[in-house]
């Protein structure tokens, strides 16, 4: 089981870029939030920072999980992936937290804003340098299926949201609605909470082994059942890791064949299964059908 070199290319450009623009996007608004005293460019400036630190996690998590697979992990290093997603969703919920406590605390203690069109301009800087990341981000998870760059294209979709409702904010205060970039604060740290969720839901359900959807478990019994000599197939059992699909099956088959015979038409089921799904590997275990009656037999009698 390997990565494909363009495979690995994508995923290295894509956890590199998200890593410069996280840098450079906390540099710009530490100096905007330094002048102006925003909450929400505060909960801006946080939020890059997290960003900046698990993109880092994942470019790490990314250069681990594309190691092949050795004598130790059978199956790969994928799985190092969704534990960098699960870092990421303490952090981004840390994050949450920090930023209602400023926004409550500034409710409390409202303060106008200095320099607000300088963060404005941020901003809206921000949101384009964010833009591009994205669709660079779009491209690498349709090639590869990336959970880690998927988690770190969620949150850095939040973060089109957040700067948006930044620049909402920026412009109502500077129009003189001071206390509204507060509230604004404390609505952005509620999202960046339910972002977390769904990044550690996403991450949890990949390190516990969750089954593949069902349509796509339907449709894999379907193609190996396709195949000439096939009578049936059951007891498909899927699991993802990292950008690998592992999949596993049970073919029924007439007991008469040869062994030959036998693991050649298991070889086409698996090669019909890999064609469909070329993240999917594949293994077939043959059962004469004979047997598979028996035992049907002696379960329904228990």
């Amino acid at each position: 089981m390997t990565t494909s070199p363009e495979h690995a290319r994508l995923l290295r450009l894509a956890t590199r870029a998200s890593v410069a623009v996280a840098c450079t996007l906390i540099i710009a608004k530490a100096i905007a939030w330094w002048l102006s005293g925003s909450v929400s460019m505060l909960a801006g400036l946080t939020d890059s920072a997290l960003d900046g630190v698990t993109s880092l996690l994942n470019l790490l998590a990314v250069h681990y999980a594309l190691r092949p697979a050795d004598d130790d992990h059978r199956y790969g290093h994928g799985k190092a992936e969704s534990l960098a997603g699960m870092a990421q969703a303490l952090f981004i919920g840390g994050s949450a937290v920090l930023i209602a406590f400023q926004a409550y605390e500034r409710i409390k203690q409202p303060e106008p804003l200095g320099a607000p069109w300088l963060s404005i301009g941020v901003i809206v800087f921000s949101l384009l340098l964010t833009a591009a990341l994205l669709t660079l981000q779009h491209r690498v998870i349709k090639q590869t299926g990336s959970n880690a760059v998927r988690a770190d294209s969620l949150h850095y979709r939040s973060d089109m949201l957040l700067n948006g409702s930044i620049l909402i904010a920026l412009i109502l205060a500077g129009m003189g609605f001071h206390q509204l970039d507060a509230w604004f604060g404390l609505g952005i740290a509620g999202y960046i909470l339910w972002s977390a969720i769904q990044i550690a839901r996403e991450s949890f359900s990949v390190l516990m082994d969750e089954e593949l959807p069902t349509d796509v478990s339907q449709h894999m019994l379907e193609l190996a059942c396709a195949v000439p000599g096939v009578l049936g197939a059951h007891d498909l059992r899927t699991r993802i890791s990292g950008n690998h699909w592992f999949v596993q099956l049970h073919l029924e088959l007439p007991g008469e064949l040869t062994l030959s015979v036998a693991h050649g038409i298991s070889d086409q089921a698996a090669d019909a299964i890999h064609a469909a799904y070329p993240r999917a590997e594949v293994l077939v275990h043959a059962d004469p059908q004979e047997v598979v009656k028996t035992e049907r037999a002696q379960t329904r009698i228990q």
